[in-house]
């Protein structure tokens, strides 16, 4: 959750102000840190030097991520605050263009785009082309898995600084 909105909306749920968002319908990849390390170490594993390589990682609204955080830290709904899409801010993100999706291979929970070692001798493509193809068209928040609302919530509470923040919640309380 480092470098994500969700510490300030801990906060701003901690002090009574409203819960501000950019945009409900917006979306954005959500991955814990022991995902992270899964990614890197599957890197060290399989990759070739020039490889791009991407989970298969689930994503989620921006207004549903805010209604999960308000669940699990006694926010509420009505407090959250739509203030618009900043300049520059995406409705998705994307971690595979068209073009490296036509050269990706799918491996399970990962998608490997190999480098483009290629000389300029194009004369083997005249007779043997390039068969292999995934056939998704981009990868992005937008076409992956969608998390609903209660799977969000597990997914925010499973990740180790929520735990942190939620065992402070419930030690101010005793």
């Amino acid at each position: 959750s480092r470098g994500s909105v969700i510490p300030l909306w801990i906060e701003q749920i901690r002090t009574g102000n409203p819960i501000t968002i950019t945009e409900p319908k917006m979306t954005r990849f959500i991955m814990s840190l022991e995902e992270a390390v899964d990614l890197v170490l599957f890197a060290f594993e399989h990759g070739k030097n020039g490889d791009i390589l991407v989970q298969k990682a689930p994503a989620c609204t921006i207004g549903t991520q805010a209604e999960a955080v308000c669940e699990l830290f006694g926010g509420k709904k009505e407090d959250i605050r739509v203030i618009g899409i900043r300049h520059g801010e995406k409705m998705y993100e994307t971690l595979l263009t068209n073009e490296e999706c036509a050269k990706a291979e799918d491996m399970g929970n990962f998608y490997r785009v190999p480098a483009d070692n290629r000389t300029l001798n194009y004369d083997k493509f005249f007779t043997e082309g390039d068969e292999k193809r995934v056939t998704l068209t981009e990868f992005n928040s937008d076409n992956t898995r969608r998390l609903n609302l209660e799977e969000t919530k597990a997914k925010i509470a499973s990740l180790e600084y929520i735990r942190n923040e939620l065992n402070g919640i419930e030690n101010l309380a005793k």
